[in-house]
């Protein structure tokens, strides 16, 4: 049974250990470390988006003075290459600018953004290009980019009252969604290729699945939409947790192939699967009949958090693969953005309890 006691001990807990996350040992191949805490790329962002929510909810001061530290530290140290991945950490930073009016802060976002604006590579449609640090990936269009940079380009809109970002940011989602989504089933496809015309392996990553799931409700949340794209938003939104649930598994988890159970069940695209339902469902968007698989989600997760608050079971970043087998592939580790999508969940689920968050 959820309870305010339990969910407040493990917000704590994850937080915590985000704070002091890094590698071990892992061997990693990208050119920046995706599990260290102090690194700029998107897991990190990810990360930090999440501690930046724990700190609204809770007020822990030390959660926000860690989160200042990090960003001085990091532009202290000089920032990376810009691409779709590096941009994320900055959805947390303008949010961190708002508080503080830091003008160090908003003046790296105002540039940043209009970098997304003008310097990013597009694609087919104008889609933002899923380039990486070292690769620009060519012709490659990913669900994941919606997070990854839409998020922040969509807030420094109205945080800087940039009507143009505001709009763009709808379009990216309206393109994104053109490419990826599965007609057939209403679930995404990770990937599009505009030189090949094709979905790559045309598989229903768990996590890629998760990127529209959480961030459509953010989305929804930072700018204003009007009522006719709104509700497109929002009947993909439904249509895609309609499917979800027909995949979730008996324990309350999705496997990291929604449609293959023979793939291992993953941990942070069930948080972000759970926090965009529960969300849903307290906004009206979605009926309560979806509370109940979402809180199974929620206790499952919870099951996975060791003692020292790491969530077991996260996959690493994935790069979108040809065929299912790339996917099963992927090594499991702890890993920022299963820390904050725990957090996000568990934030939310603190409304479902019965009692007042």
């Amino acid at each position: 049974m959820l309870d305010q006691k339990t969910l407040h001990a493990a917000l704590k807990k994850v937080s915590a250990a985000m704070m002091h996350l890094e590698n071990t040992g892992f061997e990693e191949k990208y050119p920046i470390g995706l599990i260290d805490i102090n690194l700029w790329e998107w897991p990190q962002g990810v990360g930090l988006y999440g501690l930046y929510n724990y700190y609204k909810l809770t007020g822990d001061r030390g959660t926000f003075d860690f989160l200042c530290g990090w960003y001085d530290a990091r532009m202290a140290e000089g920032l990376p290459e810009r691409n779709v991945n590096t941009t994320c950490p900055m959805l947390t930073l303008l949010c961190v600018y708002e508080d503080t009016q830091d003008e160090r802060y908003g003046a790296l976002c105002r540039d940043w953004a209009e970098w997304v604006m003008h310097g990013l590579i597009r694609t087919g449609d104008g889609a933002f290009q899923h380039m990486i640090t070292g690769d620009a990936n060519d012709s490659q269009m990913l669900i994941d980019t919606l997070f990854m940079t839409v998020l922040f380009l969509a807030k420094a809109g109205v945080v800087f009252g940039r009507k143009d970002y505001v709009e763009e940011a709808k379009r990216q989602c309206l393109v994104h969604i053109k490419y990826l989504y599965d007609t057939s089933c209403g679930l995404y496809f990770h990937g599009y290729d505009f030189k090949g015309r094709h979905n790559y392996g045309r598989v229903h990553w768990a996590r890629g699945n998760s990127w529209y799931t959480c961030g459509i409700m953010e989305l929804i949340g930072l700018i204003p939409i009007e009522p006719g794209l709104r509700q497109y938003f929002l009947d993909t939104f439904r249509a895609q947790v309609d499917a979800l649930c027909a995949c979730q598994a008996e324990d309350g988890m999705w496997h990291t192939i929604l449609d293959d159970p023979a793939s291992y069940k993953e941990s942070s695209a069930t948080a972000a699967f759970a926090y965009g339902m529960l969300k849903g469902v307290r906004l009206g968007f979605l009926p309560a009949q979806y509370e109940a698989p979402a809180l199974r989600a929620v206790q499952a997760v919870l099951a996975r958090v060791d003692a020292a608050g790491i969530v077991g079971g996260v996959s690493y970043g994935t790069p979108v693969g040809n065929d299912a087998q790339f996917y099963k592939d992927i090594p499991v580790c702890p890993m920022t953005y299963g820390q904050a999508m725990a957090i996000l969940m568990l934030a939310e689920a603190l409304y479902h309890t019965g009692e007042d968050a």
